[in-house]
């Protein structure tokens, strides 16, 4: 059995032809919706909590979030502008045994950044990652389905049942994020020693920043016998 995650372009959200009422739906504390801070995302390759937080501090002002994410992180931000991430390159990965096997695809805004070893090394990489872990069923948090989310908090809910009321809210969402964590191949931290535990997350934005190009991951497949 395989399993197949994709996301959006040119970001990192769902398939094409369909978008969630979470993706346009605002943050209940901020009036930011998840739209905007993927767009930002997909125009400087900041993460999505700093783009976030600058869309809060320039009160939903895009150009000026973008000057608030280069002032905090200087040259690591570039504006990629409304640039679609149509080039990239497709990896494979099987296991020793030949039991296990991953193909990905990695996408960017230039035939010539597809073909740069540095890129191709990243998406061989990120194959290795997925084939060593067999939970991440997604590529980002976006891609999550709402059903499956509360599926999930509902459990916790009742597992936190028996702890006062003013601790219920903060142990079921910290569980959720843990669950998140486990699942989302962005927020996985990478199992090679050589990455001094980075995640996922940010290689991509290293890469964007020496590429200056939109890395997107768009999707990916892992194969294992029996399963």
């Amino acid at each position: 059995m395989s399993t197949v995650r994709r996301a959006d372009r040119p970001g990192q959200g769902r398939p094409e032809g369909g978008r969630s009422s979470q993706e346009s739906r605002p943050d209940a504390g901020s009036g930011i919706s998840a739209k905007d801070v993927k767009a930002l995302r997909d125009r400087t390759g900041a993460g999505m909590m700093d783009c976030k937080k600058a869309l809060t501090e320039a009160q939903g002002d895009v150009e000026k979030a973008i000057e608030v994410l280069r002032v905090r992180q200087g040259k690591k931000i570039q504006d990629l502008g409304e640039r679609a991430a149509t080039e990239g390159t497709v990896q494979a990965y099987v296991h020793a045994g030949s039991k296990v096997g991953v193909l990905i695809e990695v996408d960017c805004n230039t035939d010539f950044v597809a073909k740069n070893e540095e890129f191709v090394t990243f998406a061989r990489d990120l194959a290795m990652q997925i084939a060593a872990s067999p939970s991440v069923r997604y590529v980002s948090r976006d891609d999550v389905p709402e059903p499956e989310r509360e599926a999930e908090a509902r459990i916790y809910e009742q597992e936190a049942a028996d702890k006062p009321e003013n601790v219920r809210e903060k142990i079921v969402s910290g569980k959720l994020d843990s669950w998140l964590r486990t699942i989302v191949l962005l927020e996985q931290e990478m199992h090679n020693p050589k990455f001094e535990g980075k995640t996922v997350q940010q290689l991509r934005d290293e890469l964007t920043a020496s590429t200056g190009e939109n890395v997107v991951i768009r999707r990916f497949v892992r194969f294992a016998i029996g399963q």
